[in-house]
């Protein structure tokens, strides 16, 4: 397929693509849809919220170790076709966890859940990747993060909603539908001589997994860019799971209200997907991830000086200038490894959700060690940091 420009890419791969944008907010729904339920799982089953959670831990961990082995088979198998498979798969076994008569069975449904879905979004960056020129890739990523960002939003908001209406069966049960109508227009586009298929003729066998994992890290570049999406994930992502804790600490908000203001968040990133298209070309690479950097750090310093009035929009800028910096990040991973993208995209996200677990933890004892201030404060800096840091390795390796 040849792209002579912007036209042509939109032309020859705005459907799949935006069909793969469907299945990001899909999987993005999915992860995100059982902490509203969480209430009503733990009143069904008789057990604490505490011993409930155990759903989103089992769908976390396998989405996290899953990712490693998803690319590899994307590459192998075509992308396109094992997101289609995957999707399918997703379809039943959420809507089969409505028929879950235990905790337990429940969780082992989320388990095999976040295994089907972990290939979704790797897959759809590193379609991307195969089907667009680097120069034009970053803002057609960004379609698949405005996919990834609703699927946040409505997730958790939807989640909230319907369970006051239906039991959370019926919730698994629409979930599933919805992952069913997906599915079935991937199939038809499937069939399309729109769909890219790129696949490798090497067999899949252990060792050479291993082998190619290791190459990958040794390299300069790919390391330096998994090295970011680990520092990223764990103290970006770790600070987001207690902003919720923060607000009702320090201002007394309702859980409404924490809800809405967490939201804008959402919002921002939408934001700057949106705008992708026109602030790529106007500030480059580098300086987006600087200019994310300094955006971060500020408004990460000034998050426990602000007024509460003051919070709506300075989540907003956090979102917006958050996607500024991991969308730059997600561009770079597409270009790790040219031929076997697939694997090195399931490498990044497999870095990104495992290193937000582990930073959760340590920024937990942290914040109860110094204080939120301290620690988001401590937080802006390191991105600070960052960004200027991966703009000089961006610069040294072009």
């Amino acid at each position: 397929m040849a792209f002579s420009g912007r036209a042509a890419v939109r032309v020859q791969t705005l459907r799949p693509i935006m069909l793969l944008s469907t299945a990001a907010f899909c999987a993005s729904t999915c992860l995100r849809i059982t902490d509203p339920l969480l209430p009503e799982v733990a009143n069904a089953f008789a057990v604490s919220t505490s011993h409930a959670s155990v759903i989103v831990t089992a769908f976390a961990l396998a989405y996290g170790l899953a990712q490693i082995i998803c690319g590899p088979i994307g590459d192998r198998f075509g992308k396109y076709c094992v997101i289609t498979l995957a999707v399918t798969l997703s379809a039943v076994v959420i809507a089969a966890a409505a028929t879950a008569h235990s905790l337990a069975a429940l969780a082992m449904f989320r388990l095999v859940a976040g295994t089907t879905t972990a290939a979704i979004l790797p897959l759809s960056l590193a379609y991307v990747g195969d089907a667009v020129p680097y120069q034009v890739r970053q803002p057609v990523l960004a379609r698949i993060l405005s996919g990834q960002l609703l699927g946040v939003i409505c997730g958790q908001t939807l989640g909230a909603i319907l369970i006051h209406f239906v039991t959370w069966r019926v919730v698994f049960v629409l979930l599933g539908a919805t992952f069913g109508v997906v599915a079935s227009l991937l199939w038809l586009e499937l069939r399309s001589p729109r769909v890219m298929q790129v696949r490798t003729p090497t067999p899949l066998e252990l060792r050479q997994l291993l082998t190619q994992y290791v190459l990958l890290v040794k390299a300069p570049r790919p390391r330096a860019v998994l090295l970011a999406i680990s520092i990223e994930g764990a103290v970006f992502f770790g600070t987001l799971a207690y902003l919720g804790a923060f607000l009702r600490q320090a201002f007394g908000f309702d859980f409404v209200r924490v809800g809405l203001i967490l939201g804008c968040f959402g919002i921002g990133g939408l934001g700057y997907s949106l705008c992708a298209r026109w602030i790529v070309p106007l500030a480059k690479e580098r300086g987006m991830i600087r200019l994310g950097g300094v955006i971060l750090a500020v408004c990460l310093i000034a998050l426990a000086r602000l007024p509460g009035y003051a919070l709506p929009p300075l989540m907003a800028a956090l979102g917006f200038a958050l996607y500024m910096f991991h969308n730059t990040l997600q561009t770079n991973a597409t270009q790790m490894a040219v031929e076997a993208r697939g694997a090195a995209v399931s490498l990044f996200y497999s870095c990104f959700f495992l290193s937000q677990a582990m930073g959760a933890a340590v920024l937990g004892v942290a914040i109860a060690q110094f204080g939120y201030g301290a620690v988001f404060a401590s937080g802006g800096v390191l991105l600070l940091l960052l960004g200027f840091w991966f703009s000089r390795t961006t610069r040294q390796q072009s």
